[in-house]
């Protein structure tokens, strides 16, 4: 059976295709600035639950935080 896996955050170019900053998604979620710079390096994964928040602030689809990864 294969599944996905989360491949690069893609949330550092969401943030710049919407013309804002990580101070601005900290200012809206609530998120610190420093745990939002380890998402956009990828030094640590969104849970499920900050993966919604920042969707919906940004306005789009939890799934498109993120490339995807099919594994065996």
């Amino acid at each position: 059976m294969h599944h996905f896996s989360r491949g690069k955050c893609m949330l550092q170019y969401w943030l710049n295709h919407k013309g804002l900053s990580q101070a601005d998604l900290s200012r809206h979620t609530g998120y610190s600035t420093r745990i939002i710079s380890h998402w956009c390096t990828d030094d640590r994964k969104m849970s499920v639950e900050a993966m919604y928040t920042v969707a919906t602030f940004l306005g789009i689809h939890m799934e498109q935080l993120y490339q995807w990864k099919l594994e065996p």
